[in-house]
């Protein structure tokens, strides 16, 4: 399949997906509550948003930082604006093709600090498997400090879901599954080693080889106290932004510290799931925050108004860093890492 075909039907698809979303919550909205929204809308204290704009400012810069960690014990010590530039670029083309911008990010960084692009790819893989275990720690503390609360929208909307998913499935077609998992990875071994001559294979074992360097550098660098700190401060900037937004509006302003736990927790699932979260960040945020008793024409209100203000955020910082990138690289030189020694 071409390139360009492949991420065209990969931006409709995903795009599909969060409109089909969007219309299953708007399409029982009655005319009552459409102008509840509009009220809610009219009514919302804006000028919180700023605040919580510093912090998401400050949440992409602490992650951008967190990445740079990775690349010391491979040798090279890109600048610290060129990596966040990277990073906003990278969340600027997830907006538009999900998933997309995590190569973009390594390629564009590649490209203006001169480092190999396989060992950035292997530093983005092992910096968003630790993000996973991170976000699957976070929902277990919400369900655990309040299990009354969530213990059943985990499982009307997540646990049940995939218990129907496998229950419906014959353990003959799970085993046809993993058969064809396991041939196509033993095919792929022999074809490399089949072809271990040809110029593919020794650059695909070059990449490979690349691509777990980068992914171990985070158990070979030294700044590990760093690297968790970074992550600590992360998810509280997430999270803060979250608790600042519920002044937005008076319905949502008594909420606390476990309400935005869920919010961070399972909105997080809903920017996943979707391009840009578009759809699915809006659904979970409404039947998360009926789970506090907040109306669902506020929760819906809510969710767009700090679904929007993200975006927007991204979209902001990701022009401005497309535009500094070559101005601020203009006179700039990278220095190789010195050659290891054996």
């Amino acid at each position: 399949m071409p390139k360009l075909l492949k991420t065209i039907l990969q931006f409709t698809g995903f795009l599909g997906i969060g409109i089909l979303l969007i219309w299953l919550v708007t399409k029982d909205i009655t005319p009552s509550q459409a102008e509840q929204i509009k009220d809610a809308f009219r009514r919302a204290n804006y000028w919180i948003l700023l605040p919580a704009a510093v912090l998401g400012f400050l949440s992409h810069w602490v992650r951008a930082m967190r990445w740079r960690l990775l690349f010391f014990p491979l040798g090279y010590q890109p600048r610290k604006l060129n990596t966040f530039f990277a990073v906003m670029v990278g969340y600027l083309v997830n907006l538009a093709v999900p998933r997309l911008g995590e190569v973009t990010r390594c390629g564009i960084l590649a490209r203006y600090e001169k480092i190999p692009v396989d060992k950035l790819v292997g530093t983005m893989i092992a910096e968003r498997a630790f993000d996973l275990i991170c976000l699957i720690v976070l929902i277990t503390v919400t369900i655990l400090v309040q299990a009354d609360v969530v213990a059943g929208f985990v499982a009307t909307y997540l646990t049940d879901p995939l218990h129907n998913m496998y229950a419906n499935a014959s353990a003959s077609r799970l085993l046809i599954v993993l058969a064809v998992i396991v041939a196509v990875i033993l095919i792929f071994f022999w074809l490399l080693r089949r072809f271990a001559r040809t110029k593919a294979a020794i650059a695909l074992r070059a990449f490979l080889r690349g691509v777990m360097e980068g992914i171990f550098s985070v158990f070979k660098m030294k700044q590990k106290g760093w690297f968790m700190f970074y992550t600590v401060a992360m998810w509280l900037l997430y999270f803060s932004q979250v608790y600042i937004a519920f002044s937005c509006l008076p319905e949502t302003m008594g909420l606390g510290v476990k309400a935005g736990l869920s919010i961070l927790a399972f909105g997080s699932i809903g920017m996943i799931a979707t391009q840009g979260g578009i759809g699915a960040y809006q659904l979970i945020v409404q039947k998360t925050l009926a789970l506090y008793h907040i109306p669902e024409v506020i929760g819906f209100a809510f969710s767009w108004i700090i679904w929007v203000a993200q975006t927007l955020l991204v979209i902001v910082l990701g022009l401005l860093s497309i535009l500094g990138f070559p101005v601020y690289n203009k006179h700039y030189h990278p220095t190789p890492p010195p050659p290891k020694t054996k």
